[in-house]
């Protein structure tokens, strides 16, 4: 499924740097709630250690969220229970069971966008929604990776573009794309010090050399200005089934 292997090695890695802080997902939580009921059902794939689905548990008290994840190696080191087993293309749920469906930096890892879109279909109950998180193909401003490492803008372009993921779902209705900011460290220093190549999928895809270029520009910005706040902006895409 993935394009990476989601090993002990890189589950460690995303465990270690990719959960954001909670005080930074301010503007996150504003813009889900526009689009996830007080109750209900959330289906969370790809869910990797569980951070978003705890975020959503904790956002809204009385939604049911469930998790599926297909690295064992990601489930060990969920911090959110249950955390399912299961395949986006097979999902383990019954029909018309899930009121919406969040995937948070995984639609790239899943090659057959339209078996994506069907397999959500089944699952959601008429009206539902699927929220995408994501960096899409020629959608690069905004996230600091990419300042970082530029290089790394030809594997964002082999991701799925906006316009693709609205074909793959046709009959779907899709709102406008909205850049949503996020706090992604507490300071460039922070992010600098911590920072594990293994934990981006981006960075695993590009040369050594490109990478080791990459890391220098981001220490030199941190030696400049390493109290500055990190703050990226990722895409929200929502796409709508219609109702009854």
């Amino acid at each position: 499924m993935a394009r990476i292997a989601y090993d002990d090695s890189s589950a460690a890695a995303f465990a270690a740097t990719r959960h954001l802080p909670t005080a930074g997902l301010d503007e996150w939580r504003t813009a889900v709630t526009r689009h996830v009921p007080p109750q209900g059902t959330l289906l969370d794939i790809g869910a990797g250690t569980g951070m978003w689905s705890r975020e959503f548990a904790t956002w809204f008290p009385a939604l049911q969220v469930v998790a599926v994840e297909p690295s064992a190696s990601m489930r060990a080191r969920s911090g959110f229970s249950p955390m399912i087993g299961g395949d986006a293309l097979a999902l383990p749920l019954r029909a018309g069971s899930v009121d919406v469906v969040w995937l948070s930096t995984v639609i790239h890892h899943i090659p057959d966008l339209a078996g994506l879109a069907r397999s959500l279909r089944r699952v959601l109950r008429p009206g539902g929604r699927v929220l995408i998180r994501s960096a899409f193909a020629g959608r690069p401003d905004g996230i600091s990776l990419f300042r970082w490492w530029p290089e790394a803008t030809r594997v964002l372009d082999t991701f799925p573009g906006v316009a693709d993921v609205e074909e793959a779902f046709a009959g779907f209705h899709a709102d406008p794309v909205e850049a949503v900011p996020q706090l992604s460290a507490p300071s460039l220093a922070a992010a600098a010090d911590g920072f594990r190549r293994a934990a981006h999928t981006p960075l695993q895809l590009i040369t050594d050399e490109e990478y080791a270029a990459g890391l220098e520009r981001l220490r030199a910005a941190a030696q400049a200005d390493p109290h500055r706040p990190l703050i990226d902006c990722l895409d929200l895409l929502v796409l709508r089934l219609p109702g009854i």
